[in-house]
């Protein structure tokens, strides 16, 4: 090969390394592109799965961030099938603790519509089945008390109405807490709306065959005679709270009961 072809063939290499280099530095230079995350629609994680951490995340209901992060995994279920009911329903229950619980008046608002509108597909998904309809009433209850007496007027009957079909489906369901709700629900509403103290009392009393260790079950039925001036009653319910020893699984719900009978006692019966 004659030198002179030789010398072409080597700036030919050299611009060609140089290109090369010149690609690749351009490449490397970009921004990275983002991971792309799931869509809503992608379910990487078997249902049995997500179902599982949304019910960790329950049991953990007094961190609301544990709450709020629950939700996010139940959407990534309802984003596929939208009528699942074990979805439906434990959103509820999640939407339910959220509303109750968020210092947030904005937020409490939206997870108790979005509490009732989860168990309204629970309950159509459903029917013969309790979950969808407890949890449906607890939301339509709370966000009667959120909106006032005039709402509460119009959701009462819708209330009694859910937690009445609890107990037509299974009474002891989550130890009998239907029977709490709609004591609970007798003992707020004003008497002229339909509210009756003796009434409270004896669905409560009936509730205590399956929830004897309920803190709130104890806790209503206190109440519940404090209203009727049955004293020695009101006191052995309170003081059976501040002895029992709590549900590890109602744990929050026992501190709850705990200090409200303090409160009682100090109040009504010291």
């Amino acid at each position: 090969m004659k030198p002179q072809t030789r010398s072409r063939l080597s700036r030919c290499s050299k611009l060609a390394v140089a290109a090369a280099i010149s690609v690749t530095t351009a490449c490397s230079s970009r921004a990275p592109e983002a991971d792309p995350s799931p869509s809503p629609s992608v379910t990487p994680l078997p249902a049995a799965e997500l179902l599982r951490r949304a019910d960790e995340s329950y049991a953990a209901r007094e961190n609301l961030d544990a709450v709020r992060e629950g939700l996010k995994t139940l959407r990534r279920i309802s984003a596929i099938d939208h009528e699942d009911y074990e979805a439906a329903w434990r959103t509820s229950r999640l939407n339910y603790t959220l509303g109750d619980k968020s210092a947030d008046a904005a937020e409490r608002e939206q997870a108790l519509l979005d509490g009732i509108a989860a168990g309204e597909t629970a309950t159509k998904s459903q029917p013969e089945r309790p979950e969808g309809h407890f949890w449906l009433g607890a939301n339509l209850g709370a966000y009667a008390k959120l909106k006032g007496v005039l709402y509460g007027i119009t959701s009462a009957e819708k209330m009694r109405k859910e937690m009445e079909t609890v107990l037509r489906l299974d009474e002891g369901f989550q130890g009998g807490s239907a029977f709490l709700a709609l004591g609970q629900l007798d003992l707020e509403l004003p008497q002229m709306l339909g509210g009756d103290p003796a009434r409270a009392a004896a669905t409560l009393e009936r509730g205590m065959r399956y929830g004897s260790n309920n803190a709130l079950m104890h806790l209503r039925l206190a109440e519940a005679y404090l209203a009727l001036r049955r004293k020695d009653d009101a006191r052995r319910e309170l003081n059976y709270i501040l002895s029992a020893k709590p549900n590890p699984d109602y744990l929050p719900e026992h501190k709850e009961a705990v200090k409200r009978a303090q409160e009682l006692l100090q109040k009504f019966l010291s």
